[in-house]
């Protein structure tokens, strides 16, 4: 008798096991469909400029919050139009060649709710770039339609405090702080 209840409580707990990995999801980030736009202000006007995506994926169970996987961006790969500009960024400021990576890390999603058209969720994480991590917690209103997920976000990056140089001449100053801006879309998938 005993036998059969270990057995049987053994079981019980792999379904349990299973029906909470069955819980997880998984968002794929097209990097083809992924916009990441910088905009630094200035005294006499505003740069705008890009950053390209090399991959991004976010896995996170949906009853827990508990999440997992990264969102990569490539540090050289900076673009506001005025090469001169793009490589005193790249070589003083990112340090590109020592740092070729930004990466956004998740630890936690709340506000998610599956089968809902439209929502807002918060993803807490950390934020590595030129060398150090940083806690970040990112609002991303998002839209799915079936498996197709699309969001955006805005937030800023005190690049100064967080290490970099600021690249301020005698006659042009710039602010202290950048904001960034993701516009993506996605695929959206159960996940083991």
């Amino acid at each position: 008798m005993k036998r059969h209840q270990s057995l049987l409580a053994a079981i019980l707990l792999f379904l349990a096991g299973a029906a909470a990995q069955a819980q997880s999801t998984q968002l794929k980030l097209d990097p083809a469909k992924t916009r990441v736009t910088w905009t630094l202000g200035d005294v006499l006007h505003t740069v705008e400029g890009t950053f390209a995506l090399k991959s991004g994926a976010i896995t996170f169970d949906a009853q827990t919050g508990e999440a997992s996987g990264q969102i990569v961006v490539d540090a050289a790969s900076g673009n506001s139009g005025n090469g001169m500009r793009d490589s005193k960024m790249k070589k003083d400021v990112l340090e590109s060649a020592k740092y070729p990576e930004i990466v956004f890390t998740p630890r936690h999603v709340s506000g998610f709710a599956a089968g809902k058209e439209s929502e807002t969720v918060q993803v807490a994480g950390e934020f590595t770039i030129h060398g150090g991590t940083h806690p970040l917690t990112l609002t991303l209103p998002i839209t799915a339609k079936g498996s197709h997920v699309e969001a955006q976000t805005k937030f800023d990056v005190p690049y100064q405090q967080w290490g970099m140089k600021n690249p301020s001449t005698l006659f042009l100053k710039v602010s202290n702080t950048v904001q960034i801006s993701i516009s993506t879309a996605g695929e959206m998938q159960a996940s083991n």
